[in-house]
Parts: C-alpha cells; structure tokens; sequence
C-alpha cells in the first residue's frame, strides 16, 4: 500500500472574458448572470481540468493519492453594460484518488468551496458577496478490464473494456459540439485499431441553462445519449466520428400555458487530430445539427433545426530556443436571419422558417473581453508564446504571449450572443489579448490576462472594451 501527498502539477489560470447571451426583454434581466460570466467560469475550470486530472498510476497493488488547490483571481472589465466591474474570487479544491489492482479499479473524488466577492452593484442578482458550496465538484469510479486480467490472471488482452461511472468533462471530438461535466455512464470499448464509446448522461443541476428566457431559467435539465467512433491505426492521424442527442427535460415552473421552451437537438460529427508534419499538429471538426426548437411566432410549434459548425486549428511548437509555440484558428458557427434578439434564447429567437442557428455544448476560447459563444459567427485566431528568460532560474518558467481573433458573423440580419451587437452590420470586430503564465515554485503560480476588444459595425456602442485579470495558484 503506497500513500502519497497530492500532485505538484499546478493550474494555470486561464480565463475568457464577458459575453452577453439573452435578449434584453427588462432591465431587470440584464442583471441576471450572463454568458459572459459562465463563459469566464468555464475557461477557469477547463485549466484546472488540464492540470490536475491526469491517469492515476497503476503500478502499485492499492494506490492513495490526495491533495489541493487554493485560488485567488481579481477580474476588472468593461463588458459593453457596466463600464466596470470588478470581481475576486477565493477558491478551494480538495481531492482524493484511489488506484486498486493496478489499476483496474479507480475511484477519484473532488469537493469545492468558494467565495465571492463583487464591488458594491456590480454583481449580476444584487448579491455582491455569496459562498458557494461546499459542493461536489467530481467524482468516479473506473473499471479497466484489460488492467483487470494482467493483476488477476498475468493475461495480456489485445482488446478491452473500459467502464466509467460518475461526475467528469466529458468530450465527443475535439470538444467543439460536446464538451461539459456530465453524471454520466460511459461505456468504451478497445477492438484492434477502433475505440468505440457509448454514453449516457444528464446535466449537473446546479448547471445554468443555455435559454435565459425560460421561466425558472437558470438550472439545466438535460440528458445525452451517444457514441463515438475513434481510428487508431494511422501512425500520424486519429479520425474520428461521432453522433449525440441532447433532450431538454426541463419544466417550466409555473408553467407558460403561451410558450413551448423545449431545445431537443441531435449532432453529427466527424473530425481528426494528428500531426502534418514535425512539430506542426492539427485538429480538425465538422459537426451538423437537426433537431427542433421553439420561437416568437408560432410559440407552441416546434420548427426543425438546420445548421453546422466547422472548426480547424494548427499548433505548432519547432524546438528552438526561448520554446516558441504558434497557433492558428479558423471557427464557424452558423446562425439564422430570423433569429434578430438571441443565438439560444426562445423569446428573441426564431421568427419563422428553420432555425439554422448553430447550438452546440462544446467550448473554445474566442477572446478575452468580446468571448462570444459559438454561434452566427466567423472567427479567426492567431497567437505567439515564447519562454524569454530560459537562462534565468527564477524566471525559466515565465511564458509571454498573445492572441489575436478577427470576428464575422454569418448573417448580418442575425443575432450574436452579445445583445449589444444591434447594428444589422456583418463586421463585429477585433480583439488583442496579451497573457503571461509564471511557475513561481512547484507549488506556486502567477498568471495575469489583458484582453482589449475593438467593436465593428455591428454595434451601436463603439467604445472599447477592456478585459484585465490577475491570479496565483497555491497547490498542496
């Protein structure tokens, strides 16, 4: 039996910027919490994701590992309604993993506790100072078949069963049209070069709603089933394929007897990551949605969902001094022209006809300060980091760098998930965001975000927009 103290992999903060999401019906409802904000969540939790959920180690007979994290970030920004808002946050993680049977049986368990604290009116609900939590944040149980026959029977298996139960990211693709923390069973099996995964989901409660018009909005009740399709026989190349149905469950309370809210949709994807050449990696996304949705026309008559997203990004890292890394990004989400209030939303949204706008539950980043969600949008990214103080000791792990986007929407008539955006122009704008990344310790790091956005046509409101944030990490 081996027992020892938690993970020296720290997070990194990274945090995406504001984005407005819901049609601005009251004034009352622009104090609800935004996209903007749940975006800004996401973005933290996606770093800490990357950093401390890793593979527990499998070459002991029982296995016990624990640890934590303390977080401190402060966030000032001018979203285009508050010329100013500043928000800190504290937050405490603690886990605990368990590896039995080298590896066969895995158990791993996260809780969080967190405080907030907004300068006085600048909270979204009035409530400037809130403890959230102590919640359950993850929690697993995974059970590896192939694991199973080597520490019971010494047997190699040239296929495996993989069997998943729990609260975790789940991630179809390249996490494009699915990417979220699900409860869910996931069920992959391993047969020569194809991996074949089945899931079967629903949201975490406590999870905000994609329609912030709904009454009792807020909470999302949802549930996915789906399967995925990996090849893993190129040397270079993964493709992969992929179908998911999303059902809404949710039940307005009290009930609207004048409008359905239902958002019932289904998802094709195909894709592949890889490498092109050395150093220069790839990852590449297609995926189609069908379905059926609600609007402000017809409100008790569904209209069948027709649209598509598309995404492709190079990464590419020479080994040259100072660690260099470039990235280039090409996004697209379609969006609707009878859609003039909301990308998501059912009242604002769809007037007539199909509803083409683009709805999907995957993540990426589209920038600091603007961070629209993926929908009605061209996006174009491009970035630099380099590590300029290798030869120093303290400053060896210092990473500067930049990324720049270029935004378009698809139809001009159309809606973004920025409400302000209330020009019928095609041309939303540009952004410059700077960031810098420090490993302090092994225990310690420091990150700071700036991120300044530069409105087009499509709004009314030309002034900039900045995004500023700093934070440090402890981890135990």
């Amino acid at each position: 039996m081996v027992f020892r103290r938690g993970t020296k992999y720290l997070p990194t903060l990274l945090v995406a910027g504001l984005v407005w999401s819901f049609w601005p019906v009251t004034p009352a409802r622009a104090q609800q919490t935004t996209d903007a904000f749940l975006n800004q969540q996401r973005a933290i939790e996606d770093e800490v994701r990357a950093a401390l959920d890793r593979e527990l180690p499998a070459d002991q007979k029982f296995d016990i590992d624990w640890g934590g994290w303390y977080s401190f970030y402060l966030i000032l920004n001018d979203d285009g309604i508050e010329s100013s808002r500043t928000f800190r946050r504290h937050d405490l993680r603690l886990w605990s993993s368990a590896s039995i049977d080298q590896g066969t049986h895995q158990f791993y368990v996260r809780g969080k506790l967190q405080y907030d604290d907004f300068n006085s009116g600048d909270s979204f609900d009035g409530n400037d100072n809130d403890w959230v939590g102590p919640n359950l944040d993850r929690w697993f149980y995974q059970f590896d078949l192939r694991r199973a026959a080597k520490a019971y029977q010494n047997r190699n298996l040239d296929w495996n069963v993989n069997l998943k139960l729990g609260r975790d990211l789940v991630e179809f693709g390249t996490g494009y049209a699915l990417s979220l923390p699900l409860d869910h069973l996931l069920l992959r099996l391993e047969l020569g070069d194809l991996e074949i995964s089945g899931l079967a989901a629903t949201t975490i409660r406590s999870m905000d709603d994609i329609d912030r018009t709904r009454p009792d909005s807020g909470n999302s009740e949802r549930n996915f089933w789906g399967t995925q399709i990996k090849y893993k026989g190129f040397k270079l190349h993964e493709p992969f394929m992929y179908a998911f149905w999303n059902e809404d469950m949710h039940r307005e309370k009290p009930p609207d007897f004048f409008h359905e809210y239902d958002y019932d949709s289904w998802y094709l994807g195909i894709g592949s990551t890889g490498e092109l050449v050395p150093d220069l990696r790839y990852s590449t996304e297609w995926a189609f949605e069908g379905g059926h949705s609600y609007g402000d026309a017809r409100p008790r008559h569904a209209q069948n969902v027709d649209a598509w997203a598309f995404d492709i990004g190079l990464d590419y890292r020479p080994n040259w001094p100072l660690t260099p890394r470039f990235v280039g990004e090409y996004m697209f989400a379609s969006g609707d022209p009878n859609r003039p209030g909301s990308p998501t939303d059912t009242l604002g949204g769809n007037t007539k006809g199909r509803d083409t706008s683009f709805v999907g539950f995957g993540y990426r980043d589209t920038g600091l300060a603007f961070a629209p969600r993926l929908s009605n949008l061209h996006i174009w990214r491009a970035g630099a980091a380099f590590r300029p103080f290798e030869q120093l000791e303290i400053l060896k792990a210092l990473e500067l760098g930049t990324d720049w986007f270029l935004y378009a929407k698809n139809r001009s008539r159309a809606a973004v998930s920025d409400y302000t955006a209330d020009e019928r122009s095609g041309y939303a704008g540009w952004e410059m965001d700077y960031f810098a990344n420090w490993r302090v310790t092994s225990d310690l790091s420091w990150t700071a975000r700036l991120g300044t956005f530069f409105p087009g046509a499509a709004f009314s409101d030309q002034t900039t927009r900045t995004f500023f944030l700093v934070g440090m990490t402890y981890s135990f």
